[in-house]
């Protein structure tokens, strides 16, 4: 017992001689889950230029993807500009979506009436064709970033209420009735035992929801825009300029990848503790 209370209290010691330089990278990178995704883009690009080649396919129809990252790397700067700019609508929508259907996952968690009230609209706002809302919007808003932001918001509300609304009452039985049965006030309840029991239900919509709400911004910006990646897209269709429809069309992958990782970082920095941040590495 004297010897481990010893250990317990020894320095820790500064010397140890760390992993080689070279197994430290591979553990980081050569090991890394993102290689199999890489390699799979990369497999693509291969089979879509050799297809384009072989069978000699109007560029019109189908660039190769060499041409593309040409064009793609060419006018970098033209992109990052309208990128930028779908970027925040994107992120604006999803935000307000979000926050939103929270809020009501809350009340209707705790109120089957305001459920029966409220869930209908939401359901109606879900099968109306956003294509069919966008041009309204536009006629509402005008031509600024408000209306692109209230379509990816709609794009990204449901998803996350229905998710919410799982959260928030998928708890423990037992662990209900032992708080109860100490006296806990509803708000102690939903901080110490709804609130933590929601947050995989959360996370896992939200990374849905933040790439569905660049689809949102983009289909905004086709209802009415003179700049953002949707607008490029929609300016080089009507030019036949190919390249640069698949070059805008990189841009969103890109930002859509982009956006996904950086909640699920954010979800393996929270959910530390729950099975669902570990399944992916």
């Amino acid at each position: 017992m004297s010897n481990f209370n010893e250990k317990a209290k020894a320095p820790l010691d500064v010397n140890v001689p760390k992993k080689p330089f070279a197994k430290r990278f591979k553990k980081k990178y050569v090991s890394s889950a993102y290689w199999p995704s890489l390699a799979a883009f990369v497999g693509l690009f291969i089979i879509w230029e050799l297809c384009t080649m072989m069978f000699d396919i109007n560029p019109i129809t189908l660039p190769a993807p060499s041409s593309v990252i040409q064009e793609f790397v060419s006018s970098f700067s033209f992109y990052i500009s309208h990128a930028w700019i779908t970027l925040q609508e994107a992120v604006l929508g999803f935000l307000l979506g979000m926050s939103i259907a929270i809020i009501m996952g809350v009340l209707m968690a705790h109120s089957s009436v305001l459920e029966r009230t409220l869930l209908p609209i939401a359901v109606l706002a879900n099968v109306t064709p956003i294509m069919a809302i966008a041009p309204l919007f536009i006629l509402w808003f005008g031509f600024g970033t408000l209306p692109k932001v209230l379509i990816a918001a709609i794009i990204t509300f449901f998803p996350m209420l229905v998710n919410s609304i799982m959260g928030f009452r998928s708890i423990d039985e037992n662990h209900y009735e032992y708080m109860r049965s100490l006296h806990a006030s509803k708000l102690e309840i939903f901080m110490k035992l709804r609130f933590p029991n929601s947050l995989p239900y959360l996370f896992s919509a939200a990374k849905t929801c933040v790439s569905l709400s660049v689809m949102g911004a983009v289909v905004g910006e086709w209802s009415g825009a003179t700049e953002g990646l949707g607008n490029v897209i929609m300016m080089a269709s009507n030019y036949m300029q190919t390249n640069r429809m698949f070059a805008a069309i990189f841009m969103l992958a890109i930002m859509g990848i982009t956006l996904t990782n950086i909640v699920r970082y954010i979800e393996k920095k929270v959910l530390y503790w729950h099975v669902s941040a570990n399944d992916w590495k």
